[in-house]
């Protein structure tokens, strides 16, 4: 499952963005955001989500609307493990 930035309780602080391993966090302008095509929960590289476990403010959950298995997680860490050593 990947995560979501509450918009009305984001602070903008950016830890997120810079906790964010696989670059899945982005800012619009006007609020913080994550790609759930790139998010991992942290599956891969940490054994909990960054974002979550840093935000001051608990303005990161679950998103109900990606939810994915372990081995979905581990094989989408995988593909951008393999893009980033690539570049």
């Amino acid at each position: 499952m990947a995560f979501f930035i509450t918009a009305d309780e984001c602070i903008q602080c950016d830890v997120c963005r810079l906790e964010c391993p696989s670059g899945a966090i982005f800012s619009d302008e006007q609020q913080y955001q994550i790609d759930p095509y790139l998010c991992t929960e942290c599956v891969g590289y940490f054994p909990e989500s960054q974002c979550a476990a840093g935000c001051p403010v608990d303005a990161i959950s679950p998103d109900p609307d990606f939810v994915e298995s372990r081995d979905e997680l581990e094989h989408k860490f995988q593909l951008i493990a393999e893009i980033q050593n690539s570049c």
